[in-house]
């Protein structure tokens, strides 16, 4: 069962329940998702799993999502507001207080200050104490504040404790608006469908229908399922999962997928694919897991503030023994302070919160503009694209074939030619297999044709009534020691052999897609250093098409495994394999195997198969190749801000340190780096979340319908 983890708004928090919860038996492969605050777990173990939450972290709770939403996670915050007032009095008061008989109250009313919004954080440290671990925000927040104390600073352990608060309340803001974002883009996910069931119109749930049952959708209703139309027209909006704010026309014999939004027509869809397999079902699946695959700096900095933490506290610890016991004249109440302002600064939260944030805020972001990419990791190697390597068919062309060529040889005739091809490519999904059945325009009795074989990259073989035919490219007319004298025609060719004899060929021609050249275009700009092309096709069109995209090369009648040597050449090649990535960027099953070896590979989703899809570790739901280069900029510019944030923390925190060290700096500046440069880290990730607004756009003249 899905359960909601209530008042999580930490990442390295999520990290520390999971990591526990993974030791139980039937738990080993738990996973927290931090982007939703979502955990699958049995049934059965939920109440082991809160007994495990509560020990770790008390203000955590499982609760169900239909809980979550009543709930509505609303914080009470009058605490912080009574801790503030009296943290007002007593520092405004604190002098006057103290020079009077009723010194007492400065006690009482600064550490009632202090307890109201540090006991979470002392008991936390406490309880992490006993279990050996010493070195987090509420170990060094609690050590910082009754150091404090015990030096007589009350003003500075009450503002400590306060600002800190504040700050966990801003950075749980954050978050949540982080979290909101994603939510609304689960928000596709559809309630219902109108199941037909004997004439009848029931509403179930969209897991209840089958492959083969018929839906209807009304004006307004959002698709349940994948589907074909059967009848009706309408237009639908397709923005939820392609990010293409163009409504888009649907009639009888066209695919609708789940998610889009339905017009003002009534649409009967007969069902083609389980919810589960769906598109709307895939989204969700693909971006709830996208926060579990840690990008390289995320996984840097966890390791870093393992050590880094450690090693300031060891070095505040000698910051107040050492100099008091080596220097005439030091105090210890001195360099006790000097060594409190280190363990208030020396707190990596900056860090271990705003880095996540970025990450799961730019997935985010990328899916509302439908581009799903799987992992932190694959939006870090996104950054670092040097060489894109496209496919031809279905990813710069439309797939969409027409026969433009009947050419009959050897004394058979154009039905003969037409006849024999369509019958052997009536199993074949294939673009160019559509195309010939099209052109023959009547209907093959599959009784007719036998002994139905797939040569991958070469053609088919059949026997279609009773005669033996070869119907592919040159190399199967080669392979078969066919005689045939047109070797050389131009284009994109099927040849024919009936009975081991030349038919002759017929001539297919593929439109390129209409924002392909822009596609290449942007890339360029951006600063993308080779755009090359791929393709099994013969050369004369591989030649063609590169022509007219301007592409800086091309590799042309590839067969699959080809295809996987040429891209792991093209991989060796880059001078940095650290920095410099090779994308491929394909949609056919055949293109599995290259997006899997390269460096990043990315299937489109539109036309493309579930193979590829699968296999990819960026999917563009569109189909457009176009939205590639946004989606290199969206990482690029997340990468940015991650790194701002590392230098923003680092830095400030640096400065700090060595002013505390030096006695400069005080409680209240190390408040400033800690709490401070946390809450500007945290906002600043949030900037991911809307990265739509800030790309660079492309002159009007060079864009296509699908830029955003």
């Amino acid at each position: 069962m899905r359960c909601t983890l209530a008042g999580l708004d930490c990442a390295n928090c999520a990290a520390k329940i999971e990591s526990e919860l993974k030791k139980l038996p039937g738990l080993e492969r738990v996973k927290i998702n931090f982007a939703t605050k979502n955990i699958d777990l049995p049934a059965d173990q939920r109440e082991v799993a809160q007994e495990v939450i509560s020990r770790l972290e008390p203000g955590v709770k499982l609760i169900s999502e239909e809980e979550a939403e009543e709930e509505g996670e609303k914080a009470d915050h009058r605490l912080l507001w009574l801790s503030g007032l009296l943290f007002i009095i007593g520092s405004v008061f604190n002098e006057q207080l103290h020079r009077t008989p009723y010194s007492w109250l400065e006690y009482v009313v600064l550490l009632t200050s202090y307890f109201l919004v540090g006991w979470p954080v002392i008991t936390r440290a406490l309880r992490n104490l006993v279990r050996g671990e010493l070195f987090d925000e509420n170990f060094l927040m609690t050590l910082a504040t009754i150091g404090a104390i015990a030096i007589h600073q009350l003003p500075e352990a009450a503002g400590v404790m306060l600002f800190y608060a504040v700050g966990e309340y801003f950075q749980g803001k954050a978050v949540n608006r982080s979290r909101r974002s994603i939510k609304a883009l689960l928000d596709i996910q559809p309630d219902y469908a109108n199941l037909i069931e004997n004439g009848r119109t029931r509403k179930v749930r969209p897991e209840e229908v089958a492959v083969g049952q018929t839906i209807i959708v009304k004006p307004g209703e959002r698709v349940p399922l994948d589907g074909e139309v059967l009848a009706g027209e309408s237009f639908v909006d397709p923005s939820a999962l392609t990010g293409e704010s163009v409504p888009r026309k649907v009639e009888a014999g066209e695919r609708i997928l789940a998610g889009m939004v339905n017009g003002a027509g009534l649409l009967t869809v007969q069902v083609t694919k389980a919810y589960d397999e769906s598109s709307v079902a895939r989204i969700l699946d693909l971006v709830e897991k996208a926060s579990e695959r840690k990008g390289p700096t995320e996984q840097f900095i966890t390791v870093f503030a393992r050590y880094y933490t450690p090693l300031v506290v060891g070095a505040a610890f000698l910051l107040a023994v050492l100099p008091p016991l080596v220097l005439p004249g030091a105090a210890f109440k001195d360099w006790m302070y000097r060594a409190l302002v280190l363990l208030v600064i020396s707190c990596p939260c900056a860090l271990v919160v705003s880095i996540p944030l970025g990450y799961f805020g730019g997935i985010g972001g990328a899916s509302r503009k439908g581009i799903l990419i799987k992992g932190a990791n694959f939006l870090d190697a996104l950054a670092d694209t040097h060489t894109v390597v496209f496919d031809k068919t279905g990813t710069l062309t439309k797939g969409v074939f027409r026969v433009t060529a009947v050419a009959p040889r050897n004394g058979f005739t154009r039905e003969e030619l037409l006849t024999a091809a369509a019958g052997a490519e009536i199993y074949s999904n294939h673009p160019i297999a559509h195309s010939l059945r099209e052109a023959y325009g009547r209907e093959i009795p599959s009784e007719l044709v036998q002994e139905y074989q797939e040569i991958p990259a070469h053609g088919i073989s059949a026997v279609v009534a009773g005669k033996q035919v070869l119907a592919g490219n040159d190399r199967l007319m080669h392979r078969e020691k066919i005689d045939h004298e047109d070797c050389d025609v131009p284009g994109t060719i099927v040849y024919v052999a009936i009975d081991r004899k030349y038919a002759g060929y017929i001539g297919i021609s593929d439109e390129i897609k209409a924002d392909a050249k822009a596609a290449v275009e942007r890339l360029k700009a951006i600063g993308v250093q080779r755009v090359l092309m791929l393709t099994g096709d013969d050369a004369s069109v591989a030649a063609r098409v590169a022509d007219q995209l301007a592409m800086d090369g091309y590799y042309a009648e590839l067969l699959p495994e080809d295809k996987v040597a040429r891209v792991e050449e093209l991989m060796a090649e880059l001078r940095d394999h650290r920095r410099q990535k090779l994308v491929f960027v394909g949609d056919g099953v055949n293109d599995a195997p290259v997006i899997t070896r390269a460096d990043l590979g990315v299937a489109m989703a539109g036309l493309g198969s579930d193979a590829a899809i699968e296999a990819a570790d960026v999917v563009l739901m569109e189909g457009a190749p176009s939205k590639l280069a946004p989606a290199i900029e969206l990482a690029r510019r997340t990468k940015r801000i991650i790194r701002q944030n590392i230098g923003l923390a680092l830095g400030v925190k640096a400065f700090f340190l060595l002013l505390g060290t030096v006695g400069v700096a005080t409680i209240w500046e190390a408040v400033f780096a800690d709490v401070g440069v946390t809450v500007l880290a945290v906002f600043n990730a949030s900037r991911t979340l809307y990265l739509g607004s800030g790309l660079r756009r492309l002159p009007l003249a060079q864009r296509s319908d699908t830029d955003f």
